[in-house]
C-alpha cells in the first residue's frame, strides 16, 4: 500500500468523525410566545405587588383611612374597629393572593420547560463528548500506526547504517538492501 493511499484513506476517515445535531431553543422566547393576555396581566400586576411601591401605597392609605375615622375631621364613615377597612383588606388579600398564585404557576410551567431544555442540553453535550472522545480514540490509533511506521524506519535505517559500516570497515562494496512489498518513490531533499 502506498503512503500516498494511506494518507487518502486517513483523511477519509477523518472526514467520516464530522456531526451535527439541533441548534439550541431561545427558552424565553417560547415562553413569550405563549403568554395570553391574561397572562401578561397577572405578571404585571404580581410584580407591582412584589414592590416597595405597592406596600408604601397600602400603607399609606391605611393611615390616611385610620387618620380621617379616628380624628373626626370629616364626616367619619369607618369607626373603631375599622370594621369596613378589615373588609376591604380582606377581599384585596383575597384577590392579590389569587393572582400571585396564578403567577407561581406559570413560573412552575417555565421552571419545567427550562428543565427539559437543560436535560435536551445535556443529551447534547454528552453526543458531543462521545464524539470528541471517538475522534481523539480513531486519532490516537492512527498517531500509533505511524509512530510504529517510523520506529520501523527507524530500525531499518539502523539495520542499513551497521551494513554499511561493516561494509566501510572490510572494504567491500555494501550489498543491496532487500525489499519486503512495493518500492517507495525517492525522496528528494531540498538543498539548503
Amino acid at each position: 500500500m502506498s503512503i500516498a493511499r494511506e494518507i487518502e484513506d486517513i483523511a477519509r476517515d477523518l472526514i467520516k468523525h464530522q456531526h451535527d445535531h439541533p441548534p439550541v431553543r431561545d427558552l424565553n422566547r417560547e415562553v413569550e410566545r405563549r403568554l395570553t393576555f391574561a397572562d401578561r396581566v397577572a405578571d404585571d400586576f404580581s410584580r407591582l405587588i412584589g414592590s416597595w411601591i405597592f406596600v408604601l401605597v397600602q400603607v399609606g392609605i391605611m393611615v390616611i383611612w385610620v387618620g380621617l375615622n379616628a380624628l373626626n375631621l370629616i364626616h367619619p364613615w369607618d369607626r373603631y374597629p375599622f370594621l369596613f377597612l378589615n373588609f376591604i383588606l380582606s377581599l384585596e388579600a383575597a384577590v392579590w393572593v389569587s393572582v400571585v398564585l396564578m403567577a407561581l404557576n406559570r413560573l412552575s410551567d417555565r421552571d419545567r420547560l427550562r428543565a427539559q431544555h437543560d436535560f435536551e442540553l445535556d443529551i447534547k453535550a454528552e453526543e458531543e463528548l462521545k464524539a470528541l472522545m471517538n475522534h481523539l480514540m480513531h486519532q490516537d490509533e492512527i498517531l500509533l500506526q505511524i509512530v510504529n511506521r517510523l520506529d520501523r524506519g527507524d530500525r531499518e535505517m539502523k539495520r542499513l547504517a551497521r551494513r554499511l559500516e561493516q561494509a566501510i570497515e572490510s572494504g567491500t562494496e555494501p550489498p543491496a538492501p532487500k525489499t519486503g512489498g512495493a518500492e517507495r518513490p525517492p525522496i528528494s531533499v531540498p538543498a539548503p
